[in-house]
């Protein structure tokens, strides 16, 4: 069943947001917003601590800790994540699968020996794509260290590379996209989700409803992602989810889930 799942990118203990992976402000206590979108009938959170590898230092596992404590659906934990003993302490800390991206990039390996350690399902891909016209592949390159540096390797190549090795889930974040509102960018998750087999969560772009109904009828997608127009209040995750089952697109709604709306 398709996924609604907020972001939480985290700076120096807070939620921020911002466009095109810039200009961040703040959002919010993490714990707080981790109850609330619980309560409002979110199907995952993706906590993301987006400095952690550019300040090169492990994600902070005390706030990981203080959110899984909080929420009862699953918890991705992403950001500074370098070797297999960091996926252990995230996933002792609460985490139910833990993201990778800018060392498995460095160091494919850790896929692969992540996934055999702690099983495909616990290991997620995170891929930042920009439209690049030097890419001659796909036309989509991968960027790292919270997309301030470009890869060299092709996002779509990459996806199907990760897969091979293990992952059991990509996150693909367009970073034309990202907190524009303009749409989510369907030709980039298209050509990801014909290349691999594998769950892909969509990320970056979301504006209207109409967006998600878009995205969630592509193949593989089986998850959309937005953090701005929840953290803001600008849409509900129950009016979402009741939007889309409308568009016939079969969404895990609840009794209690009905009752949030937007204040």
């Amino acid at each position: 069943m398709p996924r609604i799942i907020p972001c939480l990118d985290v700076k120096e203990g807070r939620v921020v947001k911002g466009v095109g992976f810039k200009n961040l402000r703040e959002a919010g206590d993490p714990v707080e917003l981790a109850k609330l979108y619980d309560q409002q009938g979110a199907d995952e959170l993706v906590f993301l601590d987006i400095t952690a590898t550019i300040e090169a230092r492990a994600a902070m596992a005390d706030i990981v800790y203080a959110v899984a404590g909080q929420v009862f659906i699953p918890l991705t934990v992403g950001g500074g994540v370098r070797s297999e003993n960091d996926v252990q302490k995230l996933l002792s800390a609460g985490a139910d699968k833990i993201s990778v991206n800018s060392a498995a990039i460095q160091n494919p390996m850790l896929i692969s020996n992540a996934a055999k350690r702690f099983g495909a399902q616990c290991i997620t891909l995170a891929i930042d794509a920009k439209k690049d016209s030097r890419n001659n592949q796909s036309g989509f390159s991968v960027y790292s260290h919270g997309g301030t540096r470009h890869s060299g390797l092709d996002a779509i190549a990459w996806a199907k590379e990760a897969q091979e090795r293990g992952a059991g889930e990509i996150l693909a974040t367009s970073m034309d996209r990202d907190g524009k509102k303009n749409g989510f960018d369907l030709p980039l998750l298209t050509k990801i989700a014909q290349a691999v087999d594998i769950p892909i969560i969509a990320s970056g772009g979301a504006g209207e409803m109409e967006h998600f109904k878009d995205v969630l009828k592509i193949p593989s997608i089986t998850g959309a992602l937005a953090a701005s127009l929840f953290h803001y209040r600008e849409m509900s995750i129950a009016q979402l989810k009741t939007y889309l089952q409308e568009q016939g697109i079969s969404m895990r709604i609840t009794e209690e889930i009905s009752q949030h709306s937007c204040p």
